[in-house]
Order: structure tokens, then C-alpha cells, then sequence
């Protein structure tokens, strides 16, 4: 158990967790400047009944980083901004990555951040399985891209764009999840065009746009969800566009 610390001004990672089981995180509080790169709060990654509770993390990358690996991962109640939201992945990059399972984040608030929710995978890389992921109670304010899977990640164009992500996706939500996009992008589902989605839903989601460009649009390729309750946007209601944009 691992309580009441402050860890501020981190060259890079300000916790990296590899390795452990049961491990907890709570009153955890991360400060670094949203400019700052690689200033990930917390990356967990190969490691089984990790708990980060009603935490704050200000950052200049993710709040909290999901490598592989990792397995029964819960994240409730932590505050993130400024940042890049909380992120499973990037996946599948190196060889021998083990699988992500059982991953849980509700009641978590982000804050002009880049992203909210959201999982990554590289295109043309290395085969793996992410399942069993749960996102549940979120508030989003002003955040650029509240609920993305992002199955062409690419960033600086390292990487095969013109293949497809060989990580398998299973048994995904995103449940109750509401606040104001700073994009009119706010949802975001791009799949492997290889590998079909199983089980992807999308329940609650009332999002509106914080910005003057026009209403809020979801954006889907390869994969049409299970939806119910209030949906504002409506599901896959705009197209991807012909070369998507990875943030960092």
C-alpha cells in the first residue's frame, strides 16, 4: 500500500510498476507540466491486482499508462489534467508482449486533457490479445478525444500505416460516459480491418462539443458497437477520415 506521497517534476515516468501483485496506489498525487514529454504519472505493465484510488495526477503525457501484460487493474477515482488521459498501450510494438486482461477504470475525471479513454495499438507490428476492458463513470471537461480506440497508431509516421494492428480486441465498454469534447471528434473507434471486434458497447454516452466547429460526431471503421441508453453522438455516425491523426 502505497499512500499520501507527491511525486512532482519527474524527468520521465514518475512511477513505473513491473513486475507486482497487489499493489495499491491511494492519495497518490503526480505534478509535472502539461509541456513536459514522457512524464507519464503512473505505467504499469506485467503486473497482476494493481489499485490506483482517488488520486490526482497533473502531467504532460499519460496520467495512467496500461502496458502489456497486465492483469485485474482497477483505476477509480482519479482526477487527470493537464495530460494525455488514461491509455492501455501503446501495444504490440516489440516481440513477446504478454496479453492485457481485465482492466477497470471508473469515476475518473479528465480535465483538458488530450485524450480521456482510450486504447492503442501499432499497425504492422507484433500479435497480441487486449480483453475484458471496462470504462464506467467518466467525466470529461474540454478534452480533445473523450473515447478513442486507436487500432492505427502512429505517431511521427514510424511505423507500417498501410497494415493492419495484429492485436486481437475483446469484451470492450464505455459506459456512462459524459462531459464536452474540445474536438467535435469525441468518439473515436478504429479497429483492425483483419481482426473483428468482439463485443464492443457503448452505453450513456452524452457528449457535447466545447467548441464553436459545429456538433460532436462518432467516427467507427470496422466495427459497429452494441449501443444502448442515450447516445449523443450517435454511433459511427461520420466517417474516418482517409489518413487519421494519432496523438501522442
Amino acid at each position: 500500500m502505497i499512500q499520501d506521497i507527491t511525486t512532482k517534476d519527474r524527468k520521465q515516468f514518475h512511477v513505473n510498476v513491473l513486475g507486482y501483485k497487489n499493489i495499491t496506489f491511494e492519495h497518490f498525487t503526480v505534478s509535472a507540466p502539461d509541456e513536459s514529454p514522457n512524464t507519464d504519472g503512473i505505467h504499469i505493465g506485467r503486473s497482476d491486482g494493481v489499485n490506483v484510488l482517488n488520486s490526482e495526477i497533473k502531467t504532460g503525457d499519460d496520467c495512467v499508462s496500461i502496458g502489456d501484460g497486465s492483469k485485474n487493474l482497477v483505476s477509480n477515482g482519479v482526477t487527470c489534467g493537464p495530460g494525455h488521459g488514461t491509455s492501455i498501450g501503446s501495444l504490440e510494438l516489440f516481440k513477446n508482449e504478454e496479453p492485457v486482461d481485465g482492466v477497470t477504470v471508473k469515476n475518473c475525471t479528465f480535465t483538458n486533457t488530450s485524450n480521456g479513454v482510450r486504447i492503442k495499438t501499432w499497425p504492422g507490428a507484433e500479435p497480441g490479445t487486449c480483453s475484458n476492458i471496462h470504462f464506467e463513470d467518466i467525466t470529461a471537461t474540454n478534452v480533445s478525444s473523450p473515447i478513442i480506440i486507436d487500432q492505427k497508431y502512429c505517431p511521427r509516421n514510424k511505423c507500417k500505416i498501410n497494415e493492419e494492428s495484429k492485436v486481437k480486441l475483446r469484451n470492450i465498454s464505455f459506459k456512462n460516459i459524459h462531459g464536452t469534447s474540445a474536438l467535435p471528434e469525441a468518439v473515436k473507434i478504429i479497429y483492425s480491418a483483419t481482426l473483428p471486434c468482439e463485443n464492443v458497447e457503448l452505453a450513456d454516452i452524452e457528449i457535447t462539443h466545447s467548441g464553436p466547429t459545429g456538433p460532436v460526431v462518432s467516427q467507427c471503421s470496422n466495427v459497429k458497437p452494441k449501443v444502448s441508453g442515450k447516445q449523443n453522438p450517435a454511433p459511427c455516425s461520420a466517417p474516418i477520415p482517409a489518413k487519421p491523426t494519432s496523438a501522442a
